[in-house]
């Protein structure tokens, strides 16, 4: 066999098949320049319709001044350090009642069982808008707390603490039983097996779903503004009925929520990996 038989012989490149142009990288890019094109064009053919008139050159204040030298930040930074506040805040008690509720769950405790359960029932079968109004109306004045950011919090904690025991339950119930069984061996209460055998390999399993519930703490923060949380959604809101700038104003806050949201989901990326090279 000569060597122009060889090559002959070989299957081309794609396996055998031909990429089709409707399939092809080229032709997503042009799909995708096309429908942004066109939704810039709706938006565009609204405000005009509406007689709209764009401000853009006003929104640079509301983000910082420069006032006598000083660096003054504007209203829609301070309701976006709010915004990090409330879900750094309701990530770490989402943890902890999640935890708890997911060890009760798989504890031999019919009591504890039972509450878990009524817990989780409650919980994630009543609106979250009607939670909140529980906690700010009942719950904040009968617990004391004066600041309504800190009843938005503990509403959210306790909303998304149900989901965050479902990821914590089932990443401990993929740990196989012998590494219970080898933490009994060598004398290990059942608490000091949870934290230095049971953990460790169960929560680069609980990341990924994780960092659903820290992009929905982001987005279900907006909520607050029912209670008059000054976070982002709410700086917005106060923006657009002393300006009437409502298109300029929610384009701008809607892509600080998506860099918020993308930054966070790569960060967990970044450290999953980082943890299962260690492994």
């Amino acid at each position: 066999m000569t060597l122009r038989d060889a090559e002959a012989a070989l299957p081309p490149p794609d396996g055998g098949r031909r990429i089709q142009w409707w399939n092809s990288k080229p032709f997503d890019i042009v799909q995708f320049v096309l429908l942004s094109g066109l939704l810039a064009w709706l938006v565009w053919r609204g405000a005009e319709t509406m007689d709209y008139r764009w401000q853009w050159h006003r929104l640079p204040q509301y983000f910082y001044e420069v006032i006598d030298g000083e660096l003054l930040w504007g209203p829609l930074i301070y309701g976006l350090m709010v915004t990090i506040e409330i879900a750094a805040w309701g990530m770490l008690l989402a943890m902890i009642i999640g935890l708890v509720t997911a060890v009760l769950r798989l504890s031999g405790s019919f009591a504890g069982r039972i509450v878990a359960t009524v817990y989780l029932e409650i919980i994630r079968n009543t609106p979250l808008l009607v939670q909140v109004s529980i906690f700010y109306f009942v719950l904040q004045p009968i617990l004391g707390i004066n600041n309504p950011i800190w009843t938005g919090i503990l509403c959210l904690a306790f909303f998304e603490g149900t989901f965050a025991s479902e990821i914590i339950r089932a990443g401990i119930n993929s740990v196989p039983k012998g590494q219970w069984e080898a933490g009994t061996s060598i004398g290990l209460s059942r608490a000091k097996t949870y934290i230095y055998i049971i953990l460790p390999q169960a929560i680069p399993l609980m990341l990924p779903p994780m960092t659903g519930i820290l992009v929905n703490l982001i987005k279900h923060s907006a909520i607050l503004s029912f209670i008059a949380v000054f976070e982002l959604t709410t700086e917005a809101r106060n923006l657009i009925g002393d300006t009437f700038m409502s298109f300029e104003v929610w384009f701008v806050v809607g892509p600080m929520y998506l860099v918020l949201t993308i930054s966070l989901s790569t960060l967990v990326a970044w450290m999953e990996r980082r943890i299962r090279r260690r492994r």
